[in-house]
């Protein structure tokens, strides 16, 4: 049985905004699943349709088998969240915090306390757990969120944007202590992120959201393979369809071709990178910069989301 079963799944909101548009995929148990896409792609939404909060305009949604349309209760026994809001109390202590959410889910009070206690430890909260979360910093106060959710024992666990607003030295602990729970158990996570390389880091596969579809899913490897090995990238200081156009009647520019802005990335596949450059110096661009590189996560968005030049020439 896979761990979440997605068909169909759409969602739109009152004035005909689609958020969601017919989404299908599956995530096997034990699976680190993310979610790519900028705000607004339909990241948020989907988790909320998986967790309940938010009901399905159409398609169907199941978590270890249960619908979470039809058996909302019994979804929500079987997973936890993580949103990007904080919803912990600040005026109570971290401890405080935990054994509140774990009454709330009826965690008996002995299996509770060896739950919190193991939590603590692998989370990094000893020194944070009894001082009111008032005072901890926003790298401290998301380990606990995610401890809170994981009092539970739930089978799987969605991450929301979990590093958003954090700074970089912070994200990256972050980072670490969310690569270590699959480390400790064979819980299943999905994680909604902006942050490539968070994607690239922490999941098995990958599924790029855009305007409320997914335009790509498979592993990070195999979506960077797809670009192949070196692509050649070109600052153009004139009209880029026509350096595009030139770049193609040569041989060097395929259908995969994208731009952003002035910028022009080239996969060059077979193709090696002195040939491309020598090409590019032999046709006489107007560029203010070139240069060649490996492919990385933000090619693989950009291409897919609105910067390919398949059809300029």
């Amino acid at each position: 049985m896979n761990a979440i079963e997605v068909t169909k799944l759409g969602k739109t909101y009152p004035g005909g905004v689609q958020a969601v548009r017919g989404i299908d995929f599956e995530v096997a148990p034990g699976e680190v699943f993310g979610l790519l896409g900028p705000n607004g792609a339909g990241k948020s939404t989907t988790v909320g349709m998986l967790t309940t909060t938010i009901r399905p305009t159409s398609g169907t949604a199941r978590l270890a088998g249960v619908d979470v349309t039809k058996h909302p209760l019994a979804a929500r026994r079987v997973s936890s969240v993580v949103f990007q809001d904080s919803v912990v109390d600040r005026a109570l202590t971290g401890r405080r915090n935990l054994e509140i959410h774990a009454r709330l889910w009826s965690v008996e009070p002995r299996d509770a306390a060896d739950t919190i206690g193991g939590l603590v430890d692998a989370l990094g909260l000893a020194e944070l757990v009894d001082r009111p979360v008032a005072g901890y910093s926003g790298g401290e106060r998301r380990r606990l969120e995610i401890a809170r959710a994981l009092v539970s024992q739930p089978r799987l666990l969605f991450l929301d944007e979990p590093t958003v607003g954090l700074d970089p030295r912070i994200r990256y602990e972050l980072l670490d202590v969310i690569a270590g729970l699959r480390a400790r158990s064979d819980m299943t996570i999905l994680l909604t992120t902006h942050y490539l390389d968070e994607a690239e880091r922490l999941c098995d596969r990958i599924a790029i959201i855009h305007a409320g579809k997914i335009v790509a899913l498979d592993t990070p490897a195999a979506l960077l393979a797809a670009l192949g090995h070196e692509i050649l990238e070109l600052r153009v200081s004139g009209d880029v369809p026509t350096a595009l156009k030139a770049l193609r009647a040569r041989g060097v520019a395929g259908d995969d071709t994208f731009a952003v802005g002035s910028t022009l990335t080239v996969p060059l596949h077979d193709r090696g990178g002195s040939d491309a450059l020598a090409a590019v110096e032999e046709l006489g661009l107007a560029t203010t910069a070139v240069g060649t590189r490996k492919p990385t996560l933000d090619d693989v968005y950009l291409r897919l989301t609105g910067g390919r030049l398949a059809e300029a020439a």
